[in-house]
């Protein structure tokens, strides 16, 4: 099977990695999967810390002679993205995966359909992302939070782009330090360059990781993201990238009537500090109901909704504050873009090839 105008299908699969054991079980599958597999596999090992360890990852014999280890910059997924791209080869097509996901069984073969039948204007060809929920109990919130990478767009769990359209819009942009967003800044940067993005017929399973009580608090740091986003590509990026607006207005609300709450305590306004916490206090029960309601309601469920629903708002808040602090000289980005990919920091990609 050949891809329109690119001759024999060619194609490496890049894959950003912290290390974690899900990296096996996704190299597996990309192993067992029928058609016509990857020319190369690119490991970016992005873990923190030095002296580096071998990364805890076991390869198939089938993808032995074709991955590759090169080191990362710890700067999170979209540097590790264009460090992979740099070592990909003279391939007509870049394969993004998640270290996290798993293929399905006939995705190699899926694949090859997909690229064959991409235009020659088609940048790019999107995946099926499946999350497998319990069917026994209604899902957590963390549950139903990575459901929605089913429905999220462009999303580069999976996510095929032509190597052209890469270098022509500069590649991932790394002041996206987490997995959030990213991959719809590329995507718009993509389209407005004239590119088409298409949906594809490949499926990828992306399982609920484990995460602890505070994991809500944590995913709040997108809300920097969020304004860099608004700073890049306008306040109508959400319609074009058709992204949920999430609770943000309420948590700035929430939040604001907390403070307010204080401030008057300060000054010796009970009243008014009264009326403050009260609707503080409403605000942050009509979040953690809205948490509760449609979840297990197992005791630690709610309590973990309880205390994080408290939580949420204030640290939202932060982020979006010092995001605003810290982009408030991004300009807007011109339309089309065109770049090169950066260079990783002038030094070349060390790459170490598995036996």
């Amino acid at each position: 099977m050949t891809a329109h105008g690119d001759g024999p299908l060619r194609y490496t699969v890049v894959i950003p990695t912290v290390g974690r054991p899900s990296l096996t079980a996704c190299l597996r599958a990309l192993a067992a999967a029928g058609g016509p597999g990857p020319v190369r596999v690119v490991l970016v090992d992005d873990r923190r810390g030095a002296p580096r360890t071998p990364l805890p990852v076991e390869i198939p014999a089938k993808l032995r002679p074709v991955t590759s280890v090169v080191p990362g910059r710890a700067r999170g997924p979209a540097a590790a993205r264009n460090t992979g791209l740099r070592v990909a080869g003279p391939v007509p097509w870049i394969v993004f995966l998640d270290d996290d996901v798993v293929p399905g069984p006939t995705w190699c073969d899926d694949l090859a359909r997909d690229l064959a039948a991409a235009g020659p204007r088609t940048g790019g060809v999107t995946a099926r992302i499946e999350v497998p929920l319990p069917t026994d109990r209604p899902p957590t919130d963390w549950e139903r939070n990575t459901a929605g990478l089913a429905t999220a767009r462009w999303i580069t769990a999976d996510m095929a782009y032509r190597r052209e359209v890469l270098e022509a819009v500069g590649g991932f942009d790394e002041r996206f330090p987490r997995a959030f967003r990213e991959d719809a800044d590329l995507a718009l940067r993509v389209r407005a360059a004239g590119w088409d993005l298409a949906a594809g017929s490949r499926t990828t399973t992306h399982p609920v990781r484990p995460a602890g009580r505070w994991v809500s608090v944590r995913v709040q740091a997108g809300n920097a993201d969020d304004v860099l986003m608004n700073r890049l590509h306008g306040r109508d990026w959400w319609r074009r990238a058709d992204a949920p607006r999430g609770r943000l207005p309420r948590h700035l609300a929430v939040t604001a009537s907390a403070a307010a709450a204080l401030t008057c305590a300060a000054l010796a306004r009970p009243v008014a500090a009264t009326a403050c916490a009260a609707l503080w206090l409403a605000g942050t029960a009509e979040f953690a109901w809205a948490r509760i309601a449609p979840g297990p309601r197992t005791r630690d469920e709610i309590i973990s909704m309880a205390l994080t629903s408290a939580v949420v708002p204030p640290v939202a808040t932060w982020h979006w504050l010092g995001a605003h602090l810290r982009h408030r000289r991004t300009r807007p980005l011109p339309r089309p873009v065109q770049a090169v990919v950066p260079e990783a920091s002038g030094r070349a990609v060390r790459e170490r090839v598995l036996p």
